[in-house]
């Protein structure tokens, strides 16, 4: 059975990235494990609670084949840190497949694993910061919902999250018959 990490922010990620992500790929015959950046039970921007499995330090990189990244502002405020950046550069290393969504992509970038490759990231009218963060740390901006750049997938929020969720699946799917 494939194994996916999941990572969300202790405090405020995104539920529905979160709980609607997780519950498409379970249905679909995958493990998910879930990881924060504190153990015990996170709460969601719109109140949800998810038990944590472990912190990010403690990521076993051989026990899963992917790594997925749930938005919301709790992302960048707990999640955009050394710790994330040293896990997502572990799994970039072992070609493993590497999810991000909402804000989230911008860990990905910091983390320097975007480079050169095409991404999207959330932004609105008002706020186009996350764009530039990409476009800063060398990454190519595409205005889309869902983006697949080899093993790197993102998606620019909770209304590409079945999109976001059926590329992680078709991928890690294709990256089976690829080893067989």
């Amino acid at each position: 059975m494939k194994k996916i990490a999941f990572i969300i922010s202790f405090k405020d990620f995104r539920d529905e990235e979160y709980f609607e992500t997780k519950e498409l790929l379970e249905n679909n015959g995958f493990e998910v494990k879930t990881f924060s950046n504190e153990k015990g039970i996170a709460i969601g921007r719109f109140g949800g609670e998810a038990i944590i499995d472990g912190t990010i330090d403690k990521i076993d990189i051989n026990e899963f084949n992917a790594i997925i990244f749930a938005g919301g502002s709790g992302a960048i405020d707990f999640l955009d840190n050394e710790a994330s950046y040293r896990i997502i550069k572990e799994f970039s290393n072992k070609n493993k497949l590497i999810a991000a969504i909402c804000i989230a992509p911008v860990i990905l970038s910091r983390a320097g694993i975007l480079k050169g490759k095409n991404a999207t990231v959330w932004s609105s009218n008002m706020d186009k910061s996350a764009i530039k963060i990409l476009k800063d740390n060398n990454a190519i901006f595409k205005n889309k919902f869902v983006v697949c750049d080899n093993n790197i997938i993102t998606g620019n929020g909770p209304e590409a999250i079945n999109e976001f969720s059926k590329a992680i699946i078709d991928k890690l799917n294709e990256m089976d018959i690829i080893k067989q």
